[in-house]
C-alpha cells in the first residue's frame, strides 16, 4: 500500500473533520491505525488534544478566610523524678559452681572433591 495524493486528500479531510486514526484506518484500508496517525505526524496536521486531559483546568473554589484560634497555653513543666535509693548488696546468696562442659564428639571432616578427584 502506497500514499497516493487521493489517499493522502482523503486522509487530510477526514483528520479535520475529527473523525478517529481508527475510523480513517478502516476507510482507506489497507492501512494500520498507527500508519494513519504517523502519516498524519509527517503531514503536519493538527495535534488532537489528549481523551484523558481536560481542555480547560477546572476552576479552584475560593478559600475562605483563615480565623486565627487562640494559642494553646505553653504546657506545665514536670517535675524531675526523684532517684531511687541504691541497695548494694553486701554478698551473694550461694555461689553456683558452673557445670564442666561436655566434650563434643567427633565428627566427621567434610572435604570438597574436585575435578580429577582432588581434595580441596
Amino acid at each position: 500500500m502506497s500514499w497516493t495524493d487521493e489517499r493522502i486528500d482523503t486522509l487530510r479531510t477526514m483528520w479535520e473533520a475529527g473523525q478517529t486514526a481508527s475510523q480513517i484506518a478502516e476507510a482507506l484500508g489497507g492501512v494500520s491505525r498507527n500508519a494513519v496517525i504517523g502519516k498524519a505526524h509527517r503531514l503536519g496536521l493538527q495535534a488532537r488534544p489528549s481523551p484523558v486531559k481536560a481542555n480547560e483546568p477546572a476552576a479552584a473554589p475560593a478559600a475562605e478566610p483563615v480565623v486565627a484560634a487562640a494559642p494553646p497555653p505553653p504546657p506545665a513543666p514536670e517535675p524531675e523524678p526523684e532517684p531511687s535509693p541504691f541497695v548494694a548488696e553486701d554478698e551473694p546468696d550461694a555461689e553456683v559452681e558452673a557445670e564442666p562442659a561436655k566434650a563434643r564428639e567427633p565428627q566427621p571432616i567434610l572435604r570438597s572433591v574436585g575435578p580429577g578427584g582432588f581434595v580441596r
